[in-house]
């Protein structure tokens, strides 16, 4: 059985490599169903027993750990350039009502679809501060009487 102790090195090798080269926890769990089916050669246990050990401790590793994992993994948050708009103040030209799907601002000299962040109807020339951005589509709400655009 010598032969499937070397192939089943081989294996684990090759997957710890891949697992380097990619390091996304891809193929770190064939190695570990690699070294069960290298043991099980050293058992002289038969190709099938081998086999499913592998498969079986590498299935087991994957449901057990992946959710995990995913839980663990920090999210790499891309802040957008469209981010920088939140806070800052526009003028509506033209009616922004959601019920009747209209709704334009200017802000920084660059005409954005807008909505109301209440629901409510803002007319034309009101002054407005950016709550959030969705897309290409501006939540506002009206500014504070104190509020100019800058």
């Amino acid at each position: 059985m010598t032969s499937m102790m070397i192939f089943w090195g081989v294996v684990f090798v090759l997957t710890v490599i891949a697992e380097f080269a990619s390091m996304q926890l891809i193929s770190i769990w064939f190695a570990v169903g690699s070294l069960g089916a290298f043991f099980a050669a050293m058992f002289d246990l038969g190709f099938t027993a081998q086999l499913a050990i592998f498969v079986l401790v590498s299935m087991l590793l994957l449901i057990a750990t992946r959710p995990l994992l995913k839980k663990l993994r920090v999210k790499n948050v891309v802040p957008m350039n469209a981010d920088k708009e939140i806070g800052c103040m526009a003028v509506i030209i033209e009616e922004v009502n959601g019920a009747a799907g209209t709704g334009r601002v200017r802000l920084n000299g660059v005409d954005w679809m807008a909505v109301s962040e209440d629901g409510s109807v803002l007319p034309v020339d009101t002054v407005v501060t950016v709550t959030q951005v969705q897309g290409a589509k501006l939540l506002v709400k009206k500014a504070a009487a104190e509020q100019t655009v800058g």
